[in-house]
Order: structure tokens, then C-alpha cells, then sequence
């Protein structure tokens, strides 16, 4: 009865010991997920974004996060979601629920920005990792930008984007960024755009937050 006893042991231990072993097998081969890439459509925002509000004649490279914003600010409570706009409503509670809702749905995950960006100056992504190589430049920078002379330093961001929302006409776009700036200061924008061909122009912008060093 013994022997018995501990053969049966035996066995249940080395079915389990495959079964954990099949498991550990098909974690392994399970593929992670990738964050999709974000569409072509949503870079000429962020080029008229980093132009207008960042860009100067000292700007020597920018610094951009490779994966999107997911809140809209360092809080738990800054998911964007429809409470979040209805609690604090920006603009006046003047955007369309269209555009709101499409903003919400495509910031509930983190999509990857790619090599599109066309910004006049020398750039690079920032992942966990640190900053990732090579430097990306894609055209030269444009006159207007090189009559900026206001002092500011050299190096932009790091410039963390959301997913643009669109309205159903494709004629608004709503885009948030969080400018982490090297001395620890930083702040979260929230910017409503109209298009204006051949670009985009400025409708408004609120600052949802601001982290000051002093």
C-alpha cells in the first residue's frame, strides 16, 4: 500500500511539474503586444504643435516620447474619460461630444510614434530606455522659425503627445502634450485646432497643469 501510495505521489508530481513546464513553454511563445503605430494623418498636428509653441531660433534637437499619452496629467484621476470632461469641461464646454469621444477612445492605450515628424530640426525618441539613437532630421528649418529670438535652451522637451481626436469632418483635432523640461519643471496643454488649408491653425489652448522647481 506504501509503494502504491508513493507511486501515485510520483505521478501527480510529474504531471505537474509538465503542466508547468507546457505553461512556462506557451508564456514563452506568446508574442507581446505592440503598441500600433500612430496613423500619418495626427504628425502634421504635432510638426504645427512643436512649431508654434516650442520651436525658436536656439532650438538645437527636441526630445519626444516614443509611446503616447494615456492621461492627461501625473494624477490617477487624469484618465481622459467622459466624467473627466464633464468635471472640468476646457473651453468653455465648446468641443464637440463627437471629437471628445473619439479623443478618449484612442488615448485609452499607448500607440508608437514613428519617423514622421517634420519639424525642421534634429530630433529624438525617449523610451524607457533612455534616449534612443539615431537623430532624426527630416527638412530644413523654416525661415519663420530662425526670426525667433527669445532666449530659451537648446534642447526642446522631452514632448510626451496624446492620439489626435478628430471630429467626424475631419475639420477640428484635439491634442494633448506634457513638456517635461530638463529642470524638473514642466506642464500639460490641451490644444483645440481647426483646419485652415494648407495647415492647422490654433483655436485655443489650456494648460491643465503646471510643476514649477521653485
Amino acid at each position: 500500500m506504501s509503494n502504491r501510495r508513493s507511486s501515485q505521489v510520483l505521478g501527480l508530481l510529474t504531471t505537474m511539474c509538465l503542466l508547468v513546464a507546457s505553461g512556462e513553454s506557451l508564456s514563452a511563445d506568446r508574442p507581446t503586444l505592440k503598441p500600433e503605430p500612430v496613423p500619418a494623418e495626427e504628425y502634421p498636428i504635432y510638426d504645427r504643435v512643436i512649431g508654434t509653441k516650442f520651436l525658436t531660433s536656439q532650438t538645437e534637437r527636441v526630445l519626444i516620447g516614443r509611446l503616447t499619452a494615456t492621461r492627461l496629467g501625473p494624477g490617477e484621476q487624469d484618465i481622459p474619460s467622459q466624467a473627466y470632461f464633464q468635471e472640468r469641461p476646457p473651453f468653455e464646454g465648446g468641443l464637440e461630444s463627437e471629437l471628445v469621444t473619439d479623443f478618449i477612445l484612442k488615448n485609452s492605450r499607448p500607440a508608437r510614434l514613428e519617423d514622421k515628424f517634420n519639424i525642421g530640426v534634429p530630433y529624438r525618441f525617449v523610451s524607457e530606455e533612455g534616449v534612443e539613437e539615431p537623430e532624426v532630421s527630416l527638412a530644413p528649418i523654416p525661415a519663420s522659425f530662425l526670426e525667433r529670438t527669445q532666449e530659451a535652451p537648446p534642447t526642446v522637451g522631452i514632448l510626451t503627445f496624446s492620439r489626435v481626436g478628430f471630429s467626424p469632418r475631419r475639420d477640428r483635432a484635439l491634442v494633448y502634450v506634457e513638456d517635461d523640461r530638463q529642470d524638473g519643471s514642466g506642464s500639460g496643454l490641451l490644444m483645440l485646432l481647426r483646419r485652415s488649408e494648407p495647415n492647422w491653425e490654433f483655436l485655443g489652448t489650456e494648460v491643465l497643469w503646471v510643476a514649477r522647481t521653485d
